[in-house]
């Protein structure tokens, strides 16, 4: 994506402008560990919870209590707290040049199977925030229950520029 005034790609903070998102408060830990870690060029993201105003935003499992449009919805949460971590910790999200890792995890019923589509909310905001170029591989893993009931958890590895 290149600005018609600019011949310079846009960068995350203009796209986050342009998309009209006006990022929470960084997410604090619930417990005894911190939020992000950086190791050389790598930035570790502790597992991002759909936490919004202290609370979670849903709780139960998906296919049970919850359908997919509320896991999509729950997952855009737990991306923006991410993106608001990576902000506090680096100070600019264009400090960022490779998304390498999403992991997705989902409570999930038995047989509910749509995974991926509640897995996309996570990787179509990453993308329309850091552009196509930046993106990542991606992990998407059910499992029986998370912390606190809620229906997601996100982590991301991000690579950047020191």
């Amino acid at each position: 994506m290149v600005n018609p005034n600019s011949s310079q790609p846009v960068n995350a903070e203009r796209r986050l402008l342009d998309l009209e998102i006006v990022l929470p408060n960084a997410p604090h830990p619930l417990g005894a560990y911190v939020e992000a870690v950086q190791s050389g060029s790598l930035l570790f993201l502790s597992g991002m919870l759909p936490i919004k105003d202290g609370k979670p935003q849903y709780v139960g499992r998906l296919g049970k209590e919850l359908d997919a449009d509320a896991g999509r919805d729950a997952l855009r949460t737990a991306t923006l707290n991410a993106l608001s971590a990576v902000k506090e910790h680096l100070g600019s999200l264009d400090r960022v040049s490779k998304i390498v890792r999403v992991g997705i995890y989902l409570a999930t019923s038995g047989d509910f199977y749509n995974q991926p589509i509640v897995a996309d909310a996570a990787s179509e905001l990453l993308r329309d925030v850091f552009g196509e170029d930046k993106m990542s591989v991606r992990s998407v893993i059910g499992v029986a229950s998370l912390p606190l009931g809620v229906p997601v958890i996100l982590e991301v590895t991000f690579e950047i520029n020191n």
